[in-house]
């Protein structure tokens, strides 16, 4: 068993919880209480790093260790997640379509995700452009405010 470590930081969309430990990041939760506290170990400071620096739109990608998502195909569908880049979004199912996958198993993806905004499954959106669910805090209000915010200053735009 190794140690755990957690950063507590504050954003527009309230707390987020960073856990993980020295080697990756285990999980990113949305919502939560607790003291402000930066963590102690290296991936968890650098992932409220980056996370802060997202929210102040100095960043638009994340150079972090993850966990690896169990399986090679959930690796697979992971990192075609994380390719739908900053202001862009696609159906369940578009991005099935270029993973070779199902809507259904994009729609798993999203909903078991246990890195929002890191692993952006806020950028996955219902047939038509529909908003669709979200699981992290208050769920579709939260990934609205989440695509606003990157629609507010579109890739290549930072401050």
């Amino acid at each position: 068993m190794y140690a755990r470590d957690h950063a507590l930081i504050a954003t527009p969309i309230g707390a987020i919880r960073v856990e993980g430990d020295d080697v990756a990041l285990t999980g990113i939760r949305i919502g939560g209480e607790g003291a402000r506290s930066s963590g102690g170990s290296m991936a968890v400071r650098e992932a409220a790093k980056q996370l802060e620096q997202w929210f102040a739109r100095e960043r638009e990608s994340f150079d972090l260790p993850l966990t690896p998502a169990g399986t090679p195909r959930g690796d697979v569908l992971r990192a075609g997640l994380i390719a739908v880049g900053y202001g862009a979004t696609l159906s369940y199912g578009a991005l099935a379509r270029a993973l070779g996958s199902s809507p259904r198993a994009i729609g798993q993806l999203c909903a078991r995700n246990p890195f929002p905004i890191v692993v952006p499954c806020h950028r996955v959106l219902g047939s038509g452009g529909a908003l669709g669910a979200y699981s992290a805090s208050d769920g579709p209000k939260t990934k609205s405010w989440l695509l606003e915010h990157e629609r507010r200053h579109p890739e290549g735009t930072l401050l």
